[in-house]
């Protein structure tokens, strides 16, 4: 019997460490070449797999896909496209089935976030019933750090370690000049419902008075009078008040601070941006403090140049095991990363299906925000410190890092019928 191929998808916003999976994934399959044939990778994701745009992987040397573990952004391309139900439109898991089936792939290797697992979940089961079965393993990944039942996900201690260091070094300016010039610094984060990166910054503050003085999580309303008042009393006990605010940031009727009518995504996710200056024209019109504030965006989850060496051990880690699961027979499960112990951090892989994390969002514990609402409690630095740890630099090359380029050869298509988006 001719060995089935597998397929790799990259899902959602990327990561300093997703290609870390990718990089896993295709050098411990092209360990098993009496189980897998070839790795495809979908051209954008799960759209390579629709539009029948594979990229045959095995045309990539040993030492470019080795590369990958260094290289941040999704090396094939990714993409926000949410597969329908089953119900809704029966043509694009068909579309899926047929593509895998032309092309002989038996295996699909997901990474990505909550959607991603119930995409890999439904396929799992949908492709059984269609008559040719498909082992479908999800591989995390998300710097939200909001998927159920592992303890973190790969993607955010990178992520959070970049905005530790950058409120760190950005405090030390406003500190500098707070006598005659900024008085208030805001620093908004992702995290959409979920305060996770907000939270990684407290981090940087080691002893009472260290910035950041406020975070401000999707988790609790905000008190705008409270905060405020907190603003106010910190200008005048520290000289200065640094911000970090949280994207998804809500008042109490559960409307967000910011958030546009435009649609983003078929997700249905409202484009968010601009809890930064909401707040800073807040705190000018009420306080009348001089401010700035920045918005990292992108940069905090490409920023491969200050990843955390555990989130790039971790990322390979799940890549190996999704492999790994798949060709010792297993079918519908995510590796999920377990926390064996804080001190020393200790950590393990374990298998959980995908029934279990698909659409389920973890957001941030009650007991890690401290009593009054603005910072993190001794719990959650528990949490935190260790997937920040160590540092996996990318080679450097005249002054800047060297990053995996791909040749991208696509495999033939043996489909007459395009699919249309």
């Amino acid at each position: 019997m001719t060995k089935k191929h597998a397929f790799y998808a990259q899902s959602g916003g990327v990561t300093a460490v997703i290609n870390a999976s990718a990089c896993a994934v295709i050098e411990t399959a092209r360990r098993y070449p009496d189980k897998i044939g070839k790795v495809y990778a979908g051209h954008n994701g799960i759209l390579g797999a629709l539009r029948e745009e594979l990229i045959d992987t095995s045309y990539e040397s040993d030492e470019t896909i080795g590369a990958l573990l260094r290289t941040p952004g999704g090396a094939f391309g990714s993409c926000r496209y949410k597969l329908k139900s089953f119900e809704e439109s029966e043509a694009e898991y068909r579309r899926l089935i047929e593509v895998f089936q032309a092309h002989n792939i038996g295996y699909f290797f997901y990474n990505g976030g909550n959607d991603s697992m119930d995409t890999a979940w439904k396929v799992s089961q949908l492709s059984e019933k269609m008559g040719y079965p498909i082992t479908c393993i999800g591989v995390p990944k998300t710097i939200d750090n909001d998927l159920a039942v592992t303890d973190n996900c790969p993607g955010f201690g990178s992520a959070a370690k970049y905005l530790a260091v950058s409120i760190k070094e950005a405090s030390h300016d406003i500190a500098s000049m707070c006598d005659t010039s900024t008085k208030v610094f805001v620093m908004e984060v992702m995290g959409r419902h979920a305060g996770w990166l907000a939270a990684a910054t407290g981090l940087a503050a080691r002893q009472d008075g260290d910035p950041p003085h406020i975070i401000i999580f999707p988790e609790l309303p905000l008190d705008r009078q409270k905060f405020l008042n907190k603003v106010d009393e910190t200008v005048n006990n520290e000289g200065y008040c640094v911000i970090v605010a949280s994207e998804g940031a809500k008042y109490d009727d559960g409307s967000f601070i910011s958030a546009s009518t435009t649609v983003i995504d078929s997700f249905g996710h409202q484009q968010l941006g601009g809890v930064a200056p909401a707040l800073c024209n807040m705190i000018k019109q009420e306080l009348g403090y001089k401010y700035h504030y920045a918005v990292p965006d992108y940069l905090q989850r490409s920023a491969r140049h200050i990843a955390s060496r555990v989130d790039v051990e971790q990322a390979y880690a799940v890549g190996k095991a999704a492999v790994e699961l798949a060709v010792t027979g297993h079918n519908a499960v995510m590796p999920a990363i377990i926390r064996e112990s804080d001190l020393p951090y200790r950590w393990a892989i374990k298998e959980v299906p995908l029934a279990k994390v698909a659409n389920f969002e973890r957001k941030m514990p009650l007991d890690f925000i401290s009593e009054d609402g603005f910072n993190i409690t001794p719990t959650c630095r528990g949490y935190l410190e260790p997937l920040i740890e160590g540092e996996e630099y990318p080679a450097y090359l005249n002054g800047l890092p060297r990053f995996a380029r791909l040749r991208k050869v696509f495999v033939e298509k043996q489909l007459n019928t395009p699919f249309e988006i």
